[in-house]
């Protein structure tokens, strides 16, 4: 058995995996990937990223390639549509309009099938000469002690003898069945809804055609009284043709004993020909891991939660994961982590999954069917219109989806709290909030200037100032950056002229004194 050395091992070169590697490789580190398709899987899920998650695109390197990637042309819009009944009743409204948000971040969102961004990654990663990648294989077993990790891969033939590759951590993407979070004794939570749903890939010239009178939307939700609040779901694949649908089946529903056809008509509200690509199913429920990490092996991505694909959460959330835990492990293998740091993996991250689940996933669920319970067109046509409109009219699942880490063991200052996916978009600099972007004298964004490691931000800050900081960085062996400047707007849009920015762009300290700074990068790095 061969016995190969890498400083962090990947079990599962998904869009988490994958994203998770090149973040550490650009830091320097050897990465090895074990992945058991040679070739991305062609099933059209996780379309929607986020503005967050296009900054992290940005920084891998590989963002313009990304949009480059996407099926539907670049001029056509990539919005939603939520409708009453049918597509074509007549009822509907823009739905999960991410461009409201758009101020807050620095890149716009975009929206393409999982295996086309998969894809992308993937060849970023062939580019990069710390990533040793292992197509074909998949963990087998894995060992862990108090130095590091070894997972045993096999490959998926047979033909080849198995390998060990030993890391001073080992990571599992592995997916909601992971064997990286059994192998290292990880539980996990489950919350069951008894829901079977389908998943339909689909091609159809004449749906394009029904679907014209709401031009710039590629996906569509379908609320309908009998499903109680649980959503029949439209998107594109492409433009003109290609198509995939998730909705509720009875639970002894198959692929050959039910008509999807007359369904997919019945949700549209037209008749139109179909061709069927795929048909599956899959089980409506809710899983967390109870925790994290377990000695020098973690877990990120659907390893670690998983959920019903609502909102596009899913992919977005597993990609916040790789961007937390990839500096965190990176300040580990450079040494200057302090004793804390990498458990504040879990204890930022898991917060945030359980919140987006129970706050916006669920919520839809039980918002929806408390609405189709209460109001009806047949049976108070007016009062409907009334609550339909003031839907039409509310963004509150935009607005309000703000994941932050307000109250980290490892975030200085601001409101009492704990990490959650619920907050609001604002301009001031928070302590455990993503930093908003905002131009700076020369007139770009601040983040063009943010370093790959801390950053602070001095705003008409003197030498003396900032000189506690900085001899604490120095101290710690933590790599600082320092931007200055003197552009007042920056100075009052984010309401402090000290900012201390952490690897991932989030805020760890904002305030006005030097020696607060200091002491806030100390407790940053775990310390």
């Amino acid at each position: 058995m061969t016995d190969l050395n890498f400083d962090v091992v990947i079990n599962g070169g998904g869009p988490v995996g994958m994203a998770l590697a090149i973040d550490l490789a650009q830091r320097g580190h050897r990465i090895a990937v074990v992945e058991r398709y040679p070739v991305p899987q062609p099933v059209p899920k996780g379309q929607n990223l986020t503005q967050r998650t296009m900054e992290h695109f940005n920084f891998w390197g590989c963002e313009q390639d990304l949009r480059a990637a996407r099926l539907v042309p670049k001029d056509y819009g990539i919005g939603g549509l939520n409708t009453y009944g049918a597509l074509l009743s007549g009822w509907h409204y823009d739905f999960l309009q991410r461009e409201m948000v758009r101020p807050y971040y620095d890149r716009d969102n975009e929206r393409l099938p999982q295996y086309r961004t998969e894809g992308v990654l993937r060849a970023r990663a062939s580019q990069m000469d710390g990533i040793t990648l292992f197509y074909g294989w998949t963990g087998k077993s894995l060992t862990h002690d108090g130095t590091g990790a070894h997972l045993i891969i096999q490959h998926h033939t047979g033909d080849d003898a198995d390998q060990c590759l030993t890391g001073r951590f080992v990571v599992g993407c592995d997916g909601s069945r992971s064997m990286v979070r059994d192998g290292a004794g990880i539980s996990e939570t489950r919350r069951d809804h008894a829901m079977k749903m389908v998943l339909l890939v689909f091609r159809s010239r004449q749906l394009h055609d029904l679907l014209s009178v709401f031009p710039d939307k590629q996906f569509y939700n379908v609320l309908h009284p009998d499903l109680k609040g649980y959503w029949q779901f439209f998107g594109r694949v492409d433009l003109g043709e290609s198509w995939f649908f998730h909705a509720p089946v009875p639970q002894e529903t198959t692929a050959d004993n039910y008509d999807f056809r007359a369904y997919l008509h019945r949700a549209v509200g037209a008749q139109f020909e179909v061709e069927f690509d795929y048909i599956g199913f899959w089980d409506l429920r809710f899983a967390i891991a109870d925790q994290y990490c377990q000695g020098n092996v973690f877990i990120a991505g659907d390893a670690a939660h998983s959920h019903p694909p609502y909102g596009g959460y899913g992919i977005n959330t597993g990609f916040e994961d790789a961007r937390n835990l990839a500096w965190k492990l990176h300040a580990a293998l450079q040494g200057w982590a302090g004793p804390g740091l990498l458990d504040s993996y879990d204890s930022e991250r898991r917060p945030v999954f359980a919140s987006t689940a129970r706050d916006f996933i669920e919520n839809f669920i039980e918002d929806d069917r408390a609405f189709l319970e209460r109001y009806s067109p047949d049976h108070d046509l007016d009062e409907f219109r009334a609550a339909w409109t003031a839907r039409a009219t509310g963004a509150r699942e935009v607005n309000s989806f703000e994941p932050n880490y307000r109250g980290s063991s490892i975030v200085t200052g601001g409101p009492a709290g704990h990490p959650s996916a619920k907050g609001s978009h604002v301009f001031d600099a928070r302590a455990g909030h993503h930093l908003p972007p905002r131009p700076l004298s020369d007139g770009h964004s601040v983040f063009a200037r943010l370093s790959r490691d801390f950053t602070l931000i001095a705003l008409d800050m003197a030498d003396a100032e900032i000189a506690s900081v900085v001899t604490a960085a120095q101290k710690l062996g933590v790599p600082l950056t320092v931007v200055r400047d003197t552009w007042q707007d920056a100075r009052r849009d984010w309401a402090h002229r000290m900012i201390l920015v952490r690897p991932d762009h989030f805020v760890a300290w904002a305030g006005d004194n030097g020696t607060d700074a200091a002491i806030a990068l100390g407790r940053a790095v775990g310390g």
